[in-house]
Formats: structure tokens, sequence, C-alpha cells
């Protein structure tokens, strides 16, 4: 790993301080690590409602290529 030196405002720097105090997070370290891994997921799963939508589009432009998704019967896993 490499350690870096970052500056965050100081109300930042309480709220993660609580949340080690809470028990969320082993250390401050943790908490950004895994404040940055959930960005990236969030990022990606953006990514992927992009292609979602474009895909959408492009079977309503090519209905005879493509299943709008509209038209699946997807169930929920709730």
């Amino acid at each position: 790993m490499v350690q870096v030196q970052l500056r965050v405002p100081d109300n930042m720097v309480k709220d993660i301080d609580g949340w080690v105090e809470e028990g969320r997070f082993k250390n401050r370290s943790d908490a950004v690590k895994t404040i940055i891994s959930l960005y990236e997921d969030k990022m990606k799963t953006m990514e992927f409602l992009k292609m979602l939508v474009n895909r959408s589009k492009e079977a309503e432009n090519n209905p005879e290529k493509l299943i709008p998704l509209d038209d699946l019967d997807v169930k929920s896993s709730n």
C-alpha cells in the first residue's frame, strides 16, 4: 500500500472520527478506503445504468433486433 496525505475539512474529520468511535470503521484509514470503494461502486452502477438506458433506446429504434427492457418480465429479487 501507498501512504498519502490529504486535506479535508474539520467537520469531515469529526464525522469520520465519530464513525470510528461508533465502531462503523476500525480507524480513519479504513473509513476513507471504504468511502472511496463505495464511490467507485456508485460510478460503476451509474455507467451500467447508462448502458441499460442506451440499450433500451437501441431496442426501440431496432425492434427487430432487440427487446426493449420494458418488455421483459423480470421479477425483483427483493
